[in-house]
């Protein structure tokens, strides 16, 4: 039987904090089952028997033994996550807007249109940002196109009109009496039947 690395040991007011958590099954069941570990781990249960007593993998208690001793006690238990995960935002607001702006304008003469490739060139040349990828500005130009859309939440289209609705454009919609001539005058507005 190998030694093991990382050595559960609490204090009595951690032991109480998850006897706490376990009784009162204060939290998300993942906390409680990283107390009921904890607690087991700290008896000196071996990893095997304390993975077949929660219904969970050997690795995961070794995980939840390495975080105790790497990061401590509150941070194992309400698994704060690491100040270094997650990546860092690219572009701020204004950078963005800066590469949408660019994207509403004139392609360079030459180009056609503005590709995905080209607007990322073209940022790095102007200093908007030091490098950029193509897929960073895909991202970028999709946020703002949902946005004007009208898209709400999770990119669902806005709700299609109603009876109601309806009902309420036609009370402010007022028949013209008159037709209205446009510059040219071959077309002309009305609002009465063809027949």
């Amino acid at each position: 039987m190998s030694r093991k690395k990382y050595i559960v040991e609490l204090t009595d007011s951690e032991c109480e904090i998850c006897k706490e958590v376990i009784g009162k099954l204060k939290g998300t069941s993942q906390k409680v089952r990283r107390a009921q570990i904890l607690l087991k781990a700290d008896s000196g249960w071996p990893d095997s028997q304390i993975a077949d007593a929660f219904s969970c993998r050997t690795k995961t208690v070794e995980n939840i033994r390495q975080r105790f001793v790497e990061f401590g006690f509150e941070q194992t238990l309400n698994r704060k996550k690491s100040a270094i995960a997650g990546a860092k935002k690219l572009l701020d607001g204004s950078e963005e807007a800066k590469i949408i702006a660019m994207r509403l304008g004139s392609p360079p003469v030459g180009y056609g249109k503005w590709t995905l490739r080209l607007l990322a060139r073209k940022v790095v040349e102007l200093k908007i940002a030091e490098t950029i990828s193509y897929e960073t500005i895909r991202q970028t130009l999709k946020k703002s196109h949902e946005y004007q859309a009208g898209h709400r939440v999770l990119g669902h289209p806005p709700p299609k009109p109603t009876r109601n609705s309806l009902r309420t454009w036609k009370t402010y919609w007022q028949p013209m009496k008159k037709p209205t001539i446009l510059r040219s005058p071959l077309f002309a507005w009305t609002n009465s039947q063809c027949s």
